[in-house]
């Protein structure tokens, strides 16, 4: 019974600090999804004004195509229209998708803080934001960059699909295997040359695996090439600021949060 007894008071005196943790990750967590908000209302006003008209010429091209071209259903009525595409549709999945990156932004957070040296939050989440927008967004989008419609094959969107995910996942892993090496690195040597050092294997790494993985060109004869080019740079620049507000904005009110709790 005495061994019962002392077993049960362990369990219960740490179950507190249990709690309070599961708080703090809560507490990260909501404020990451907030946060993800306001960055997918600015994404938003950013695809609308840069974004939108590259995707009507896009649009333009693949109608005036398939009427050239006697394609069928071509008259097909739209189960959506472009205005709501363009407005509420588009809203809706900028904001939803800004608010699941910033949850995960927050969970990845509550992971590294503390972990990466002695960095306050605002560095940590600033960082991060970076290294995941270079790992999951500018890697993949540099080998298979996004295309607009009447750009791509239809027949083989699952086999380009398995290809810019498997880019993916070889950044992240190559981003993963950097990070390691440089903190052992950083023991032994100074943390500039470890962290260097670290950024060359990543660089390898995925300069590898873009020169082995297959190159895809499925862009249209007398498609425009400017269309083209500002469309990408526009989809490229939308995760920009998403990105960009996540670490900046969510390393502040972290930052804010820290402060007060002293």
């Amino acid at each position: 019974m005495f061994t019962s007894s002392s077993t049960t008071g362990v369990t219960c005196s740490a179950s507190p600090a249990t709690d309070e943790r599961s708080i703090v990750v809560g507490s990260l967590l909501l404020r990451g999804m907030l946060v993800g908000i306001v960055a997918g209302l600015l994404a938003f006003g950013f695809a609308r004004i840069f974004g939108e008209p590259p995707l009507e010429s896009a649009i333009g091209f693949e109608h005036h195509h398939a009427h050239a071209t006697g394609a069928p259903h071509q008259h097909e009525e739209e189960l959506v229209s472009r205005t709501t595409q363009a407005g509420l549709g588009l809203l809706t999945g900028v904001v939803v998708y800004g608010a699941a990156a910033g949850g995960l932004f927050a969970l990845a957070f509550a992971f590294v803080y503390g972990r990466v040296g002695r960095l306050g939050p605002r560095a940590t989440a600033a960082l991060l934001a970076l290294a995941v927008f270079v790992a999951v967004i500018l890697v993949p989008a540099l080998k298979y960059p996004a295309n607009p419609p009447a750009v791509g094959d239809p027949e083989t969107i699952g086999y380009r699909t398995a290809l810019f995910f498997g880019m993916v996942a070889i950044s992240m892993a190559a981003l993963v295997i950097a990070v390691m090496l440089g903190r052992r690195l950083a023991g032994s040597m100074n943390v500039w040359n470890a962290g260097l050092l670290a950024g060359a294997v990543f660089v390898a790494i995925v300069a590898a695996a873009q020169y082995v993985l297959p190159e895809i060109d499925e862009i249209p004869e007398h498609f425009s090439a400017g269309v083209l080019w500002r469309f990408r740079l526009a989809s490229l620049g939308l995760q920009v600021v998403l990105w960009a507000t996540l670490g900046l904005l969510f390393g502040a009110v972290t930052a804010r949060s820290v402060r007060l709790r002293r």
